[in-house]
């Protein structure tokens, strides 16, 4: 690092459990965002702002005046902008020395596995089941680190998925792609914008963790947050020994 990102970055540097060396992995550390909505908001720009120095930004949508209640990314000068777009400027606004590559589009498939491929963590702000276990084959294809996290009405969740350590569950183990679930979204059921913001942030600092080494992240445990009353809770969950995605690979 030269001498203005030793400045930049001080209040990380002087924290122990980061200091100057866990600082330079986020600083050589690429990250992959897919969503810009209300959780890639506060996960991109503090991913931004922290200082890591590749982010790959995916949304395929554009700005709404609706988006602007919870997507702090966006501003109404950039409305029918691409997400990627407003995203980018808003990025470059708080750390221009981070690079920012953008995806205008819906990922999946080959193009997908090629982004988790080359990166160090996946952070999964989408809101649809079928986005998330793409992400997930990828990630545990890959061993690649998986941040998940999910906001509706006042209800949050957040996961740590890691595939590089042993027996470690996966999204499909706790939620399973085969299973009964209710898809919703937040154009009908509505959704409390401060929520997006907490689960975003813890995102964004759970990734943080995993790049730069420091503390426990929480693999094998779903976080869950009523945000009316706002209290946590957290359920255990372990590998699915028949979980057609992670419990028969190699890399277990």
């Amino acid at each position: 690092m030269n001498d203005r990102q030793l400045l930049r970055y001080s209040r990380h540097i002087l924290l122990d459990e980061i200091g100057i060396d866990g600082q330079q992995r986020l600083v050589d550390a690429r990250a992959l965002i897919i969503g810009a909505g209300g959780l890639g908001s506060p996960a991109a720009l503090y991913m931004a702002s922290a200082g890591i120095g590749r982010i790959t930004l995916a949304d395929g949508d554009t700005v709404d005046l609706t988006n602007l209640q919870r997507q702090i990314l966006h501003s109404e000068d950039r409305l029918g902008q691409p997400k990627v777009a407003s995203g980018l400027a808003a990025l470059q606004a708080i750390n221009p020395e981070v690079q920012v590559e953008m995806v205008p589009h819906r990922l999946a498939g080959d193009a997908l596995a090629a982004l988790v491929a080359e990166t160090d963590v996946v952070l999964d702000c989408s809101d649809n089941f079928a986005t998330r276990h793409a992400v997930n084959r990828a990630c545990v294809r890959h061993r690649k680190p998986l941040v998940s996290g999910a906001a509706i009405r006042f209800a949050g969740q957040l996961a740590v998925f890691d595939s590089r350590r042993r027996h470690s569950p996966c999204y499909n183990c706790l939620f399973p792609e085969t299973g009964e679930v209710d898809e919703v979204r937040c154009a009908v059921m509505g959704v409390f914008a401060p929520l997006t913001g907490i689960i975003g942030t813890m995102q964004a600092a759970e990734a943080l963790k995993l790049i730069a080494g420091a503390g426990e992240v929480t693999v094998g445990r779903l976080w869950l947050l009523d945000g009316l009353a706002m209290e946590w809770r957290s359920v255990r969950f372990g590998q699915d020994p028949e979980c057609p995605v992670c419990a028969d690979s190699t890399l277990n």
